[in-house]
């Protein structure tokens, strides 16, 4: 639900329990149809080997009618409750996981970047779901929202975000301005950090199951190529620091104090994953720095996510719920009374 909670655009109570409940369903389907295909193979790993279809508590049968119907549930709920594109990335993402990153996982490495894809599409969609836009148009163009010390020298598109000292708007902008507020740049920020921390995220937990994923032939970076599995986590990581303290704000997500205040728990993932790439690339692979960087990892998103919450970029919708038409309305009729008189 991060991308409805830093939406700039409203949004009501069944739209966002819609959402909700549309991409749970989704998502169960996705699980079930990755269960499905993978149960032999779910049977030779320790961390799988107990899950329902291969314990035959579940039969595959069974399994599958609850996939489809939670499919179908899920993409009709998000299709009549919320909105056609929200419906759709819901649709392409059971396909994703199920259709190709699950059979992937035993032919090519490249899996887990597919699957970093399919994680990162949840947020998008509750972007969407609150109205906003997915791809640049004329309607909805890229913005960029400047830090303030460079304000005094380039002057920055609309942004759609009243200044302290702008006054009130006229009503008849109210449109106008949620449609300045609705930066697709801001759906590809959100996808860009849920895509980098994943792999800061899996790889070390990869290389902690390593021995299972080769049992059961999983072509994963951490059973191939475990120097780069490591090395990839770093990259990831350090990429990082630019998602947000650059992109992020730079779309208008939040104020421009994130860029400083993510720095901290953006050094502690860093750090976890230059320690553990360190160990692997000497020859020396750590178990326990890999679960150091994963439980990093672990309470890394929430923080993160609640910073970006706490600097969300106060948009003039708010103000003018609070009563900006009101006062415009009362301008125009004092105006209007002003000129009678005359």
């Amino acid at each position: 639900m991060s991308g409805v909670a830093l939406s700039p655009l409203p949004a009501t109570v069944p739209v966002l329990l819609s959402t909700a409940l549309g991409t749970f369903l989704c998502s169960a389907s996705a699980n079930t149809f990755n269960q499905l295909s993978e149960a032999p193979f779910d049977a030779q790993m320790v961390r799988t080997r107990n899950r329902p279809l291969v314990r035959r508590v579940v039969s595959p049968s069974h399994a599958a009618a609850f996939g489809t119907v939670s499919g179908l549930a899920g993409i009709g709920i998000l299709w009549a409750c919320v909105n056609p594109l929200t419906a759709a990335l819901g649709a392409f993402n059971i396909w994703l996981y199920a259709g190709l990153y699950t059979p992937m996982k035993r032919m090519h490495i490249a899996n887990t970047w597919v699957g970093a894809v399919v994680g990162a599409i949840p947020p998008v969609m509750g972007w969407t779901a609150c109205g906003g836009a997915l791809f640049p148009s004329q309607a909805h163009p890229i913005t960029f929202h400047l830090p303030p010390f460079f304000q005094a020298i380039f002057t920055p598109p609309p942004d759609g975000f009243l200044p302290p000292d702008s006054g009130i708007l006229p009503v008849s902008t109210v449109l106008d301005t949620l449609q300045a507020a609705d930066n697709p740049l801001a759906a590809l920020a959100l996808f860009a950090l849920l895509f980098s921390w994943q792999f800061p995220h899996f790889n070390p937990l990869a290389h902690l199951t390593r021995d299972g994923y080769a049992r059961a032939g999983y072509q994963m970076l951490s059973v191939t190529e475990p120097k780069h599995n490591a090395m990839v986590s770093l990259r990831h990581a350090t990429l990082l620091f630019p998602i947000c303290s650059v992109l992020i704000p730079l779309s208008g997500l939040t104020t421009w104090a994130f860029a400083l205040t993510s720095i901290v728990p953006n050094a502690f993932c860093l750090r976890a994953a230059y320690t553990w790439w360190q160990a692997v690339e000497g020859g020396h692979p750590s178990e326990k720095l890999a679960r150091k960087l994963w439980t990093t990892c672990l309470w890394w998103l929430p923080v993160i996510l609640g910073l970006m919450m706490f600097h969300k970029r106060e948009s003039w919708w708010g103000e003018w719920m609070a009563g900006a038409p009101k006062k415009a309305v009362n301008e125009e009729r004092a105006v209007k009374e002003g000129q009678k008189t005359a």
